[in-house]
């Protein structure tokens, strides 16, 4: 696991006709104002029609799910989002990830954290409220969740240590860090934008080196405004760590299984699918605090699809439910 690399969007066609109900046509042309798409009558790899067929057959499995929701069967709804035209295997394809040698040299250790967080005693924190996080963002369809989930983590800290929130450059992130591994659009693992920015003195702001998808490198030292000194990872596995982690150091970049349908169209609750792979890791983001709903207890955790994905831009995921889709088998801190 140590040596993946994670990504988010590198679309695939499948081809395969459904028939199209021409009583949804209002809410498949609403669909298409609010998320700004067009479609040709012809086109290279896919034509309207199968575009309304596949958003169709995403709509019958977001209402059947949300019939069983309604009776009590799950703890999440569904809802139709911006990724309503892509199948479940052209969305899973978004979320692969490719191999690239690398060591996880230095984790922290459990039983150290175990202590600090023990003395808090905290059976709740979200770091949303108390000034560490920046508003939510869309990646858009560009592999780079690795360099929004490290820019919050460094975000979290930076607030931690100077009492400024200053949203980071994911571009500078993008263009620069590929001599290390990370590959742009195309993947990247978030500790290795922690080494990049730990090697270059720095990161810029956002506001000074804005988010493109593509480019070239053009940082400039003299504008840096945030700075790491070191970064570890958590003990593989182990969700007490990562809890105790959030309670005593702040916000975390974590990866997850993001790869099934449920996930695809998540809009709210506690996120708890049978399905999810506790190894299949593929898609970056950033915990920013946990907390409970009764007897059931959930991570916060911070996407980058924008805000009309999920509970505006983030995902309720079940905890201590065995690692639900691998939350704590890849934890990274950046150390400011």
């Amino acid at each position: 696991m140590d040596g993946w690399i994670f990504l988010c969007f590198d679309a695939l066609c499948l081809y395969f006709i459904v028939c199209i109900d021409n009583r949804l046509d209002f809410k498949w042309q609403v669909w298409k104002k609010t998320h700004g798409k067009q479609y040709k009558k012809v086109r290279e790899r896919r034509g309207a029609e199968l575009e309304v067929t596949i958003w169709e057959e995403n709509l019958r499995k977001i209402n059947a799910h949300n019939l069983r929701y309604k009776r009590g069967k799950t703890t999440f709804k569904l809802g139709m989002n911006q990724f309503g035209d892509l199948t479940s295997s052209e969305f899973a394809s978004m979320l692969s990830s490719y191999s690239a040698k690398h060591v996880r040299d230095v984790t922290l250790s459990a039983t150290d954290l175990r202590s600090a967080a023990s003395k808090l005693n905290l059976t709740s924190i979200d770091y949303r409220t108390l000034g560490y996080v920046t508003p939510v963002e869309d990646q858009g369809y560009c592999g780079c969740c690795w360099a929004f989930s490290a820019a919050g983590a460094i975000e979290g800290q930076t607030f931690n240590k100077t009492g400024k929130l200053i949203p980071l450059s994911k571009q500078n992130l993008l263009d620069c860090s590929e001599y290390l591994g990370n590959q742009g659009c195309t993947g990247g693992r978030p500790s290795l934008a922690f080494q990049y920015v730990i090697n270059s003195g720095g990161i810029q702001a956002e506001a000074t080196y804005p988010y493109t998808m593509v480019g070239t490198c053009h940082f400039n030292s003299s504008k840096v405004v945030a700075t790491v000194a070191d970064y570890k990872y958590l003990p593989i596995g182990n969700e007490q760590a990562l809890a105790d982690a959030l309670a005593t150091i702040g916000p975390i970049s974590v990866v997850i299984d993001a790869s099934q349908i449920s996930f695809q169209f998540y809009l709210s609750g506690i996120y708890d699918d049978p399905n999810c792979s506790v190894l299949n890791l593929n898609h970056a983001m950033l915990a920013v605090g946990y907390g409970f709903q009764g007897s059931n207890n959930y991570w916060i955790i911070k996407n980058s699809w924008g805000t009309l994905w999920g509970e505006n831009g983030y995902l309720m995921l079940a905890k201590d439910k065995n690692n639900a889709c691998g939350i704590s088998q890849y934890g990274a801190v950046p150390f400011v």
